[in-house]
């Protein structure tokens, strides 16, 4: 581009400089009001995907009290958290009963006859496994059998470490005392049905005298060092509820109270109280977090769209009709009728009552006595399904915003507008920037010009000035 200097036009002492630069600044102006608008359409984009986010908030709200979760929820209470505790399935009817705990699931327990010197081999054979019987003969079904192949090396802790890898359901350890070595097996499971038994087939023949394998299971000892013993059969859990028996494999009772299942933790001696409720903080947590998720829409868009009157100046989306359209959309969904409940018509009835402004709010009374009243009404009011008039109020508010939320709704539509919008912006800047570096190009092509001219006519008036002031001296 080229350059003039500062004082110009023949150096008649003119700023061309500024004046070029105060001319080329006004061709800019448009190019200023573009970069203002597009400041503006981004500042749109970035409020309405705040909007997009509360709306989201909202749907999720409205959600859970569409959620037959949301409304089954339950609360089990014990008076001895110590001796019984409890949980109950959302659903489960309001109830309560005692239970009496008379004794606690035992696993079933065995101890072999001591293997000495510790350490030693036991001797080479197999051993059987089985549950779910205590008697010497195995059951008539092998597939409750496991076999362990014992050879002639092996040491108890051998024994016990090919028991715990095999699927017999039984735990191996061994115990040093003062006759030897013995191993201790111990169901996994608690319970009579998970009661084992096992039997040797020693690799000497004989699978009942003290020597080999047999050793395990054999009674051939002397007194006091006692073989083969139950240390603790396998037993059922047993308690009563409102006085009536009841036993369970486990310390939890799962299937003895439709929905509940209560866990013995002690033996006690007295009733402990179970009571099953509606969960009624979590629907009143619930109701709140949807008032409040409507309450923060409403007030980002009344800051957005209200007028100052006294500074004479509206908030960023003042005017625009789809916002408009947007907020009254919301306002009715909330001021909406629904004939799905008997006695609660709209959101009023049960205390949520909309203010001046848009904003909802609880009484906190009204809405207890609701739910400790006529907590179907109350479900259906928000959560019965249907289409219209029908459908609950929850239930038309996620409609309305999944709708507004969706791929082609208003969301998605208005950022394609806005986006669309902040391009075109960018092309006219580009063109407007074009036209100004073109006129700011010539503008000073001409400038340079004109001073090259004006330099030589002030020359040449030099010249003539003194060709005149000689003449006069020669004629004088």
């Amino acid at each position: 581009m080229a350059t003039i200097s500062s004082v110009g036009v023949g150096t008649n002492g003119l700023d061309v400089k500024n004046i070029i630069s105060q001319l080329v600044e006004l061709e800019r102006r448009p190019l200023n009001t573009l970069k203002l608008d597009a400041s503006a359409t981004q500042a749109k984009i970035s409020a309405f995907g705040q909007i997009k986010s509360l709306v989201s908030t909202l749907s999720d709200a409205a959600g859970k009290l569409t959620s037959l979760t949301g409304w089954n929820g339950v609360t089990v209470t014990t008076s001895n958290d110590k001796a019984v505790t409890a949980t109950a399935i959302g659903g489960t009817q309001p109830t309560s009963f005692n239970v009496e705990v008379q004794s606690l699931a035992k696993a079933h327990s065995t101890a072999s006859g001591p293997i000495s010197p510790p350490g030693s081999a036991v001797g080479a054979g197999t051993l059987t496994l089985w549950t779910g019987a205590t008697a010497a003969t195995p059951p008539a079904t092998d597939t409750k059998l496991v076999d362990i192949t014992v050879s002639a090396t092996d040491t108890l802790n051998d024994i016990a470490s090919k028991i715990n890898g095999s699927s017999a359901g039984i735990s191996a350890t061994v115990l040093n005392d003062a006759s030897g070595q013995r191993l201790l097996l111990s169901s996994k499971a608690t319970g009579a049905a998970a009661a084992f038994h096992m039997t040797v087939a020693d690799a000497d023949g004989n699978n009942t005298d003290a020597a080999g394998l047999s050793r395990l299971v054999s009674t051939a000892f002397p007194p006091g060092t006692t073989g083969f013993q139950v240390t603790q059969a396998g037993a059922d859990a047993k308690a009563t509820v409102n006085g009536i028996a009841v036993t369970s494999a486990t310390n939890a009772f799962k299937d003895t109270v439709s929905g509940v299942t209560f866990t013995a933790v002690q033996v006690t001696t007295g009733p402990v109280q179970i009571t099953v409720a509606p969960d009624t903080a979590t629907i009143q947590g619930n109701i709140k977090a949807f008032v409040d998720a409507y309450n923060a829409i409403n007030d980002l868009l009344n800051e957005a769209t209200k007028y100052d009157a006294a500074a004479k100046k509206g908030g960023m989306l003042q005017g625009d009709s789809t916002t408009i359209t947007l907020q009254n959309s919301l306002r009715n969904a909330m001021q909406a009728l629904t004939s799905g409940s008997a006695t609660f018509k709209r959101l009023s009835d049960v205390g949520i009552a909309q203010l001046r402004g848009g904003d909802l709010s609880i009484d906190s009374g009204k809405l207890s006595t609701a739910m400790n009243g006529k907590m179907d009404d109350l479900k259906n009011l928000f959560y019965n399904p249907g289409t219209g008039a029908t459908a609950g109020i929850a239930v038309q508010v996620k409609a309305l915003t999944t709708n507004l939320l969706s791929v082609d709704g208003f969301f998605q539509s208005k950022d394609g507008s806005l986006q669309r919008s902040l391009k075109q912006n960018a092309k006219d800047q580009a063109r407007v920037q074009d036209k100004v570096d073109a006129f700011e190009k010539n503008l000073t092509r001409q400038y340079n010009a004109l001073d090259s001219k004006m330099s030589s006519l002030n020359a040449l008036n030099a010249y003539v000035a003194q060709q005149v002031t000689t003449w006069n001296k020669t004629s004088g």
